[in-house]
């Protein structure tokens, strides 16, 4: 019998857990982010860019068969997990897995919901699906991982991990909760990458399109389902073959033993980052310095310098150039500014988990306050962070005072990963916050409950009904 390929052996694995189900811990895991992206979902319809994929969608109309968040009625499954991808994964709050730097639930969760929700699934089916969708997303991620390099090929290439490895995961996501067999979970993997896609160069000179990248893989994977089911088909070759996914997206530098080592024994998702705050996630450990600085009393006139000493290889993307990152114009370019964190970690008011997304406005990106404090702050090269990065994103911050007292917090790591997890009632305390001022408190509490008890043969459609009754459909876009 010839040696499987690599899409057959996670086929196999797959299919597996249709069979048997997932290991608790795992389902308890992919529960919780379940109800961090709803939350997420639910913030980020606010957003121009949410209203402009919410208004195609609303126009295009089509089968009633899921909830995409802001339109009214139901809609194509594939349009939905295109609605929902998108606000997932455009307030960058959603979860991160390390050291592949990809945000895996932001593509596969609204997939698997909206093929959930058609298919009137339960809720084991749901969270094994979402959950071995996970797994291969962040699998492929660190296929393309450079263990050497300290980083992933996918970025130095100018690729998008998360939308391209995602589109993949969730597209096997929606095979199981479709009933694919392993040949068509196979076929499933040869069409989606076809389909994968996302380049990062808006990250550098600008463009909302980021926002994009994993309604778009959301929306490929199901669609690749759909074609699958009738009859479209795939390379069972498609990862290591001479044209296949590595070869085109890695230049064949692909860890091939990252796919299935351990597969089905040792799994990733619940090892996955959740985010407290809604900032690049290599300045989480900045903020938690900055509110350490306050609560020690110091004052934003004490302030004569503060360094942010991060791994060196994030300094270009929290920390360059400088002179932009201590002066963002708005409340996005403030997300990825480790200047600005710090300084709203000083200066914010505890908001949910300790920065909110009230802390990430436009309005406070142009605070006088805030530009001054940050034009104290550099951001440099850390070796005691470069010895543990990427398995955690450290930050060693020194902050000088005006009488030359030096102070040093070490944030060696990140608070929402496995050696500081948050906790079901941190995570809905996130969920909360995140609707605040959005849904009333009779919804916010019956989402979160129904998300959290997601169990055994309770239905997915609950849940989804409950979301879409109480969030009231987005003011259309018009078009001149």
């Amino acid at each position: 019998m010839a040696e499987q390929t690599l899409a057959q052996q996670l086929a196999g694995f797959a299919d597996a857990v249709r069979r048997d189900g997932a290991p608790a811990e795992v389902r308890a895991s992919t529960r919780q982010r379940v109800l961090d992206i709803l939350g997420l979902c639910v913030a980020a319809q606010r957003l121009e860019t949410s209203r402009a994929v919410i208004s195609l969608v609303a126009d295009q109309g089509g089968a009633p068969q899921a909830s995409a968040l802001g339109v009214a009625g139901a809609v194509p499954a594939a349009q939905a997990a295109l609605v929902n991808g998108v606000l997932a994964h455009s307030l960058d709050f959603d979860d991160t897995h390390l050291p592949s730097v990809l945000h895996p639930s932001a593509a596969v969760v609204p997939a698997a919901l909206a093929v959930a929700e058609m298919v009137d699934a339960d809720a084991d089916a749901l969270l094994d699906a979402a959950a071995v969708g996970l797994e291969v997303a962040c699998r492929l991620g660190m296929a393309g991982y450079d263990l050497e390099l300290g980083n992933s090929v996918f970025f130095e290439h100018g690729q998008h991990a998360t939308s391209i490895c995602g589109a993949m995961g969730a597209a096997v996501a929606s095979g199981m909760l479709l009933g694919f067999s392993e040949q068509q979970l196979t076929d499933v993997l040869g069409v989606t990458a076809s389909m994968a896609a996302g380049i990062i160069e808006a990250n550098r000179t600008g463009g909302t399109v980021k926002r994009m990248h994993c309604g778009w893989a959301a929306h490929s994977a199901v669609m690749a389902a759909e074609l699958v089911r009738r009859g479209i088909s795939g390379p069972p070759t498609v990862l290591e073959g001479r044209f296949g996914f590595f070869e085109a997206f890695l230049r064949n530098e692909a860890d091939h033993a990252a796919v299935t080592d351990g597969l089905g024994v040792e799994w990733a998702v619940p090892g996955i980052f959740f985010k407290p705050y809604p900032a690049n996630h290599f300045t989480h450990t900045s903020a938690d310095a900055g509110m350490r600085f306050t609560e020690q009393g110091i004052r934003p006139e004490d302030v004569a310098s503060i360094e942010i000493g991060v791994p060196s290889a994030v300094v270009r993307t929290i920390g360059e150039p400088l002179a932009v990152k201590q002066a963002p114009e708005t409340g996005y370019q403030a997300q990825f500014s480790g200047p600005y964190v710090v300084v709203a970690g000083m200066l914010g008011e505890g908001r949910g988990l300790g920065l909110g997304l009230a802390d990430f406005t436009d309005e406070l990106a142009r605070d006088p306050q805030r530009r001054e404090l940050m034009s104290k702050v550099t951001v440099v090269g850390n070796e005691e962070c470069d010895a543990i990065f990427p398995h955690q994103f450290p930050a060693v911050v020194r902050l000088t005072t005006t009488s030359g007292e030096e102070h040093v917090e070490k944030v060696l790591a990140n608070l929402g990963g496995p050696q500081r997890p948050l906790t079901d009632a941190q995570l809905a305390l996130k969920f909360s916050e995140n609707c605040r001022d959005l849904l009333p408190d009779d919804a916010i509490d019956r989402i979160r409950d129904l998300a959290l008890s997601l169990e055994g043969t309770r239905r997915v459609r609950p849940l989804m009904e409950a979301v879409t009754a109480a969030v009231p459909p987005a003011d259309p876009i018009r078009q001149p």
